[in-house]
C-alpha cells in the first residue's frame, strides 16, 4: 500500500471511528478528538494529518452522509429500474438505509436544527442536494413542470426524513406501519402535483 493510500485509509477510519460514536444520546459536539482518536486507533496528534480541528471532521461527516442519500436515490432508481414501484421501492430502499445506518441520519437529523450554524448550513445544503436530484428525476418521471416537480420534491423529502425520525425510535412491526404510511402520504403529494398541473395548465 503506497503512503497515499495508507493516508486515505487512515482518513476514512477516522471519519468511520466518528460516526460509531454518534448514537441517540450523543451529537458531534459531545464527542471528543481523543475519542475519535482512540476509536480509530491513532493517536490523538495523527488526528491533525487528516483534520484541522473537529469542526473540520464534522463538515466531513455531513458531506459523507449527504454523499450516502444520494447513493441511496441511485440505488433506490436501480431497483426501480428492474421492476419495482418508485414509492414502494424508494421507501423500503430508505428504511433499510436507515436501519443499517442509523448514525449517519441520526447525524443530519440532528444537525438541521443543531447549534453550530456551519453545521446546519451544511445539512441544509446536503438536502437541498437531495431535493434537486429528485426534482429532475420527478420531472423527467412523470413529465411534471420543473417548479411543480421540485414542490413535489421538497414535500416528499420533508415527509420522508420525518419518517426517518419515527423509524429510529421504532423496532419490528412499528417500522413496517411507518413505511406503509408514508407510503400513502407521498401518494397523496403525488396525485395532488399532478392534479396542480394539470389544473394551471388546462
Amino acid at each position: 500500500m503506497s503512503r497515499q493510500e495508507q493516508k486515505q485509509k487512515t482518513r476514512q477510519s477516522i471519519i468511520q471511528a466518528a460516526f460509531s460514536l454518534l448514537d441517540e444520546n450523543r451529537s458531534l459536539s459531545a464527542i471528543s478528538l481523543r475519542e475519535v482518536a482512540r476509536e480509530a486507533g491513532i493517536a490523538p496528534t495523527s488526528f491533525y494529518r487528516h483534520f484541522k480541528d473537529m469542526d473540520e471532521l464534522g463538515l466531513t461527516l455531513v458531506d459523507e452522509a449527504g454523499l450516502a442519500l444520494r447513493q441511496l436515490m441511485r440505488q433506490a432508481r436501480s431497483r426501480i429500474a428492474s421492476g419495482g414501484g418508485v414509492i414502494d421501492t424508494s421507501v423500503d430502499t430508505f428504511i433499510e438505509f436507515i436501519c443499517a445506518n442509523s448514525n449517519v441520519f441520526r447525524l443530519l437529523l440532528r444537525e438541521h436544527t443543531g447549534t453550530s450554524a456551519a453545521y446546519r448550513l451544511a445539512v441544509l445544503r446536503e438536502i437541498q442536494h437531495f431535493v434537486e436530484e429528485l426534482t429532475d428525476y420527478i420531472a423527467d418521471q412523470q413529465k411534471l413542470e420543473h417548479s411543480i416537480a421540485g414542490l413535489q420534491a421538497e414535500a416528499m423529502v420533508r415527509l420522508v426524513f420525518s419518517a426517518g425520525a419515527d423509524t429510529l425510535e421504532a423496532e419490528g412491526g412499528a417500522r413496517a406501519e411507518i413505511g406503509e404510511r408514508v407510503k400513502a402520504q407521498l401518494r397523496f403529494v403525488q396525485m395532488g402535483a399532478r392534479a396542480y398541473q394539470s389544473r394551471h395548465l388546462s
